[in-house]
């Protein structure tokens, strides 16, 4: 695919900022950047605005929102926004999907919801959940810290007698656990590399406490708890600059009729409800998420499932306050979490999320192993088998094992353009499905001298409704498509009709005839007409034009 920028390392602040800028200069009636927040950093959190001036404003067209990297260390998915936006604009005028694309319709990215933290991740051994700032921190526990000076942060194995980890006997590399029975040998405690803060010796060891425990995708105000039931979700729903910033961007731009929501990983694509049985939301709109997705599965070949019903593991006390259930509950916007990325699945050994809430350890080791062999093999690199190391505390230890950050959470570098590549079809697929306002037809006929009966037949020849969602109609938050019309005295009719919603063909009905023929069963409300007597000299133009907040504009003239 051809593209402006390489995808063959990951972008830090400073690279990221200077190619949006070279894409705004390079193609200045396409690209628009603004800071949506700046950080407590002094970072700016961009907002990228992707559309062909020249055939309308931004907000008179249907929107897209993608975003990525609301987790730090997620930086899979800021690096695929940024393919996307280089992608549409570097091939606007030679491919005609990208033409259509911005011509009509907006493209709104946000490639790194978090420029702090990822600046963190990528600057430093580092890893973090969402912000480089202290919160609720604890004293006492084993910090991580890169104590062999090599740049990673990896395992440390501490020989104990009262260890629950052996060295595999199959491989030397690699641990298991130490089956109930074992009285003879070598026993260890794992831990992540790094010092012990206020220990004397007699307690037992625990791993410290995040000191950066922020999680800006539990501080949305739709399912938002405190700590402990939600650890990082902020002291109050949107107490973060930049998630505040998100959902501030999101209610001002009320042309949005779908969201990608980048993450890693897993290689998921997953759609709302979140915190609820799929089987509670409108049966349309889950039909519709789920046919949305198979593109997913089609250009990336990622596994689809429903948050709630498949991928949260307590159904009781489930993690919420996510930017894709706040997008979906409360503005009634359809919004997939992406998971970037499959590990596992390389290495041969792939999570089956079928069964995953009954997942036996020894199973998850395996797979964590089978992991550790994938690396060692195939990006020896990012691999370091197990060395000696005196420790200040513990005495002789050793460090070793994978660098989990370009490995297991993020793609080596050189497998980054696949993703990249894979994801940016899947979001032009998914951007236009969004509904699309025409005037099928716009006649005039005339009565008497002077007197004519106008007539219009709109239509949204798009996918989604233009409502987009039933729970948006439930929320009553989405609006009518608006018919007016301009030219000559009106007779009859409004100068402003209010005509509902149309549908898009994702309402049609189809299937299989009882005698093995596909079949429309029925075809969806897609269009309406309407009509108006207007008082006008023989050779007015007459104007017709059709509006609806996430479907467009549409208008059409006739001369009497």
């Amino acid at each position: 695919m051809k593209t402006t920028f390489k995808y063959d390392h990951y972008y830090k602040y400073a690279e990221l900022e200077s190619n949006l800028k070279k894409l705004q200069k390079k193609y200045p009636d396409l690209v628009t950047v603004e800071a949506n927040c700046v950080t407590p950093e002094g970072r700016k959190q961009y907002v990228v605005t992707l559309t062909n001036k020249k055939t309308g404003d931004a907000l008179s067209k249907p929107g897209w929102y993608l975003d990525g990297n609301i987790h730090a260390g997620e930086v899979t998915a800021s690096m695929a926004a940024m393919h996307t936006i280089d992608y549409v604009v570097t091939n606007y005028g030679e491919d005609q999907t990208c033409t259509t694309l911005l011509d009509d319709m907006t493209i709104y990215v946000i490639p790194r919801v978090t420029p702090d933290g990822a600046e963190t991740y990528l600057s430093t051994p580092y890893s973090l959940r969402s912000a480089n700032r202290p919160y609720k921190t604890k004293e006492g526990g084993i910090k991580q810290e890169d104590i062999d000076g090599d740049g990673v942060i990896r395992m440390m194995r501490i020989p104990t007698k009262y260890g629950a980890w052996k060295i595999d006997p199959k491989d030397a590399g690699t641990m298991t656990l130490r089956d109930p029975g074992d009285r003879i040998g070598t026993f260890y405690d794992v831990y992540p590399e790094g010092y012990l803060e206020d220990f004397d010796g007699s307690e037992n060891m625990k791993l410290k406490k995040a000191e950066w425990g922020l999680d800006f995708n539990r501080n949305f105000p739709f399912g938002w708890y405190p700590d402990p039931r939600t650890p990082g979700a902020g002291q109050y729903p949107l107490c973060n600059p930049e998630t505040k910033a998100l959902a501030d961007f999101a209610i001002a731009h009320p042309n949005i009729c779908g969201a990608a929501i980048g993450h890693t990983f897993g290689g998921l694509i997953m759609y709302v409800p979140g915190t609820r049985k799929s089987k509670t939301a409108p049966a349309s709109d889950i039909q519709a998420l789920k046919t949305i997705a198979q593109m997913c599965v089609e250009e990336m070949d990622y596994i689809p499932m429903n948050l709630f019903d498949t991928f949260i593991s307590d159904q009781d006390q489930y993690d919420s306050g996510a930017f894709d259930d706040w997008m979906y509950e409360t503005q009634g916007i359809p919004a997939y979490t992406i998971e970037f990325w499959n590990m596992a699945k390389k290495a041969g050994c792939p999570l089956d999320w079928e069964k995953h809430r009954e997942e036996e350890p020894w199973e998850e080791i395996k797979r964590f192993n089978a992991c550790m062999k994938w690396v060692k093999e195939n990006v020896p690199q990012y691999y370091k088998d197990w060395e000696p190391y005196d420790h200040p505390t513990f005495g002789k230890v050793e460090i070793g094992g994978f660098n989990y950050k370009f490995t297991y959470q993020n793609p080596p570098e050189h497998m980054l353009l696949q993703e990249c590549e894979n994801d940016t079809r899947f979001n032009i697929r998914f951007a236009l499905s969004a509904p699309k306002l025409v005037i099928e037809s716009l006649e005039a006929e005339q009565l008497k001298a002077g007197l004519y009966k106008v007539t219009a037949v709109v239509g949204n020849i798009g996918y989604l409704p233009t409502n987009v969602t039933e729970q948006a109609n439930i929320l009553k938050v989405s609006k009518p498509v608006e018919v007016s019309i301009e030219g000559g005295e009106l007779f009859s009719g409004k100068a402003c009709e209010k005509i509902g919603d149309l549908e898009g063909y994702s309402g049609t009905q189809t299937g299989i005839h009882f005698y093995g023929n596909i079949s429309t069963t029925k075809s969806a409300k897609a269009k309406k007409k309407v009509s108006w007597v207007v008082s006008a000299k023989k050779g007015t133009v007459i104007t017709v034009c059709a509006k609806n907040p996430k479907a467009g504009t549409a208008s059409a003239g006739i001369k009497l």
